[in-house]
């Protein structure tokens, strides 16, 4: 335990706790007016997030680093994290089934309420997924040959394809977006010709893309009223449609102006006070813009990029694949959730709900990165331990 400590990586420790300190910050700031105005103490969701985080350190990434390594590896573990991740997903398409919009948060049925605290299974499916991947991939490590790589990748497309199918009923589409980049980034670097991998990249970009079209273009009935629809045609049209569904959008990019270079600064944000729904989750970006101004922003995502940095750099020295997988799955969760919201949150990309890693509010999300958080500091520290003791061979030799 002491020897793992020495090796810690501070590199990645670091920047996860500003990030995370940040995050707090900015739940206070960009919920406490709503609250007030809506009779409840104006701390109540700082207090949440800062608990969170205290829950997520120590209980999981404290624990993802102490564990032996090879556990994560062992077949009954990857086995059993990987089936209750799915049976979590099948339970909402019971909810979805059994209590339709009741058990809805925002058009999708994706969080299972415990009272104490709502759980988001799709959190849990994208480490499950990632420790999955680089435990199969290890273990098929150099049989990716020309003949065999349908036979080979059969079973976890098969298997991921089913998890995305469970979370695009619900439907989230851009978690399901996730977990298919997720998939082909990890396939892609597991030993799959690029060839393979790129011309299965560009067939889901250009599915995906005539699916839109097609939308766009036919605009059936039965898809007008759901809120997917609603959000799909506010990122084509946001201030044509402020009144149905815009609004986020539309009072993102006020409060990026109203903010400038430099900010308003903290607590002072005039979008936040009910123009911009549920400024603390997905949009929170947009309220941080506005305080402390673009350069802030950017500093902010600056430290985002340099953590994800950080965990490739161990993935790309690490000496075994699956060491090296998990640091890239860990990455491209990361990279793609940053990718979709701050897309989201510039009108780039549609609105898919997906927050921003550490920062937005939320227990499911921060606990889940936490602990793969935790993991990759794991990898770290047995690399750099496994590095030292080679030195020390040698030069006893």
């Amino acid at each position: 335990m002491r020897r793992k400590l020495q090796h810690l990586d501070y590199k990645i420790l670091l920047p996860y706790l500003l990030l995370v300190f940040f995050g707090i910050i900015m739940v206070y700031s960009a919920s406490s007016d709503i609250l007030l105005v809506n009779g409840f103490k104006p701390a109540t969701y700082g207090i949440r997030q800062a608990i969170y985080a205290v829950v997520a350190f120590f209980c999981f990434a404290t624990l993802a680093f102490f564990l032996r390594l090879e556990l994560f590896k062992r077949t009954k573990f990857v086995a059993w994290f990987l089936g209750i991740s799915m049976f979590l997903l099948f339970y909402l398409i019971v909810l979805k089934v059994f209590k339709g919009s009741d058990a809805a948060v925002n058009g999708a049925v994706g969080w299972i309420d415990l009272k104490v605290i709502r759980i988001q299974p799709l959190e849990i499916a994208k480490l499950a997924l990632v420790i999955y991947l680089a435990y199969y991939l290890d273990r098929h490590d150099g049989s990716f040959r020309q003949g065999n790589i349908v036979n080979n990748l059969i079973r976890p497309a098969v298997l991921s394809g089913v998890m995305m199918l469970l979370v695009i009923v619900e439907p989230d589409l851009g978690g399901t977006a996730i977990l298919a980049t997720i998939v082909i980034i990890m396939f892609s670097l597991s030993g799959v010709p690029a060839k393979n991998a790129l011309l299965c990249l560009i067939g889901i970009g250009i599915g995906v893309l005539f699916l839109v079209f097609l939308i766009v273009k036919w605009n059936p009935d039965f898809l007008q009223s759901s809120y997917q629809y609603q959000r799909l045609m506010s990122f084509l049209h946001p201030f044509e449609l402020e009144q149905k569904g815009g609004a986020q959008l539309v009072n993102s990019y006020y409060a990026i102006h109203n903010g400038g270079l430099f900010g308003v600064g903290l607590g002072n944000s005039m979008q936040k006070r009910g123009y911009l729904p549920e400024p603390y989750t997905d949009f929170i970006l947009a309220i941080a813009a506005e305080e402390i101004g673009v350069i802030g922003a950017l500093l902010v995502l600056g430290l985002l990029f340099y953590l994800m940095w950080s965990i490739m750099e161990v993935g790309l020295h690490a000496s075994t694949q699956f060491n090296a997988l998990v640091c890239f799955g860990v990455t491209t969760i990361i990279f793609t959730e940053t990718l979709f919201n701050v897309g989201a949150v510039l009108g780039l990309l549609p609105i898919t709900g997906v927050t921003l890693p550490f920062i937005s509010y939320g227990g499911s999300s921060l606990i889940v990165l936490s602990a793969s958080i935790g993991l990759v500091l794991n990898i770290a520290a047995n690399e750099r331990i496994k590095k030292e003791e080679e030195l020390a061979d040698e030069y006893q030799s």
